[in-house]
Formats: C-alpha cells, structure tokens, sequence
C-alpha cells in the first residue's frame, strides 16, 4: 500500500473528447478510466492535469504531409515522428476534457503540443527531448517530488512523461488500471520495457485505495 502523502501528486494526462470513444483518436476504452480516475483525485490534495492542445496543421497531423496517411512515420527535424490523425486542435470540442472528467480542486493544466513544429508526448519536454514544458520548475517550486501518473495513452503520453519524470529526478510511478493504450504494432510491449529500464514501477488503484 502507497501511503498519499504530501508531497504527492496525481498527474493525470490528456482525458481529452478525442482520445476517447467517438473522437478523432480514440484509444479503446478511454472513457472507461475517467470514473477511476475520479476516485483517485478524491484521494490526492495535488492533481495536475495536461491537455494537448495542437494548432491546425500540427507537425505530427497526417493531413498536414502530402501523400502521407496516419500511423505511418516520417523524419522529422528532431527525429522519428509518428503521424496522427487531426485531433485536440484548439478550442476544439475534440481538445475539451472529458466531460465526465470530475477534479474541481486541480490545481494547475498545463497545455503541451501548442508548438506547430514540433510535437510532445511528454508532460515535461517536447519531442526533442531538450524544450522543457515547465512542469519540472512548478513542481519542485511546489515541492512535488513523488507522482502518480494516469490518462491517455498509456504507450505514448503517459509512458513518455514517467520517463522524463524520472529522468528529471521525480519518483514517478503509472496507475496502469487508470490507464488505457493506443496499442499500436508493438507499441504497450514497448512501453513495458522502457518504463521497467527506467525503473518506473506500475501499480493498480488498490495500491493506493483501500475500498477496491
């Protein structure tokens, strides 16, 4: 059992319209989380909440690279860059949160792929691995040193941003019962092993609330 504490906080990624059923890329049962994801809120005095939030004709939209189609890759200047399809463009209904999505008392959302040259998985740099987001500087200004990761997509966002976390020396640790993948060819197998190299732990919901 992990014991909240508070220096804890909940970092729950992209519970966006699109990532869900219904949405430009949803992710299989992504709404399924959002009640669970409510419990654990409940139970954190710290929750950071992060919403992609592209400009039209983003980089990593398939639309935007002639002849191309989503979920192929292309190169791009600051490496391999899976191509999507259109989806949380700004002030877009696909960008909102989901609306079942229940946590009055967070306490920041950080906005992150709002660069149209350069895409970003992570909640802490883009996907150059070197422009920070921000949330390094807020959470140690705050004194946030363990997080609870949770959201969409399990092998992209969530897992990119344990990593960093990590990296940036955070503890990071993934609710994977709270979250839900893209599940492209090889791509949770993938996940799996890079958060367990980078020494990520992956607990359930139970670890931390006592009524499952």
């Amino acid at each position: 059992m992990h014991t909240i504490q508070s220096n804890d906080a909940l970092l729950v990624i992209d519970v966006q319209n699109d990532f869900c059923p219904g949405g430009a890329l949803a992710v299989t049962g992504g709404d399924e989380i959002v009640p669970r994801i409510n419990s654990l809120a409940r139970r954190f005095p710290h929750v950071i909440l992060t919403q992609d939030w592209h400009p039209a004709g983003h980089i990593s939209f398939a639309s935007a690279h002639t002849g191309t189609q989503p979920y192929q890759s292309i190169a791009a200047p600051y490496g391999t860059q899976t191509l999507w399809p259109d989806h949380c463009v700004q002030n877009t209904h696909g960008a909102q949160f989901h609306p079942a999505l229940d946590i009055p008392h967070a306490e920041l959302i950080l906005r992150k792929g709002f660069r149209a040259g350069i895409d970003s998985y992570s909640a802490f740099l883009e996907n150059d691995h070197v422009t920070p987001t921000g949330l390094a500087g807020y959470l140690r200004e705050r004194g946030l040193t363990r997080l609870f990761l949770c959201g969409l997509a399990y092998d992209f966002c969530v897992r990119f941003s344990a990593i960093d976390g990590t990296a940036l020396d955070f503890e990071c640790l993934v609710v994977e019962d709270a979250t839900r993948a893209v599940n492209l060819s090889g791509s949770v197998e993938s996940a799996d092993q890079a958060l367990a190299e980078a020494g990520v732990q992956r607990i359930l919901r139970a670890k931390l609330l006592s009524d499952y």
